[in-house]
């Protein structure tokens, strides 16, 4: 899997820009709901945080199902964010959705990889612009084109 990502192995970050966002917070992961939505310990609170710009195939909903490419995306997640990894927040112009999660972009800590553009970079996400959280938008959809072009994660399997 070091071969497929630089995220799992502590390789070089894959940030762009800065966030115009005047909050960020470090939190410990608890758990991984599914691919793009986890629970982070933030000092005395665990907040449910949803990856801001990104959308990955369903493995729980109640009325889609599990769409295809689903559960590997949820499986990367939980492989990449297991119980006490270290990560920095991120938030854009919206702090919460109406389902009262944070929003946020999520970085690895130890090694400041964007761990919303990995997703997408590597094909377990699409990307899902929803107004006014927007600042990475351009990122999302340039790391869409090329892993749509190279047949990479849900571009090649579904």
């Amino acid at each position: 899997m070091c071969a497929a990502t630089a995220v799992a192995c502590g390789g070089s970050p894959s940030s762009s820009g800065s966030e115009s966002a005047t909050f960020a917070n470090t939190g410990v992961v608890v758990s991984v709901a599914d691919g793009d939505t986890l629970t982070v310990q933030i000092g005395d609170t665990k907040e449910k945080v949803r990856l801001i710009g990104v959308d990955t195939p369903e493995t729980q909903h109640p009325t889609k199902g599990v769409q295809c490419w689903g559960p590997e995306a949820s499986d990367f997640t939980k492989s990449v964010m297991t119980k006490g990894t270290r990560v920095r927040l991120v938030r854009d112009v919206e702090a919460r959705d109406r389902y009262g999660r944070l929003l946020a972009y999520v970085y690895l800590t130890d090694t400041n990889v964007f761990f919303n553009l990995e997703l997408v970079r590597l094909g377990f996400a699409r990307p899902y612009p929803f107004e006014p959280n927007t600042t990475h938008e351009s990122d999302f959809a340039a790391a869409a084109w090329e892993a749509q072009d190279a047949g990479r994660g849900l571009w090649g399997a579904c």
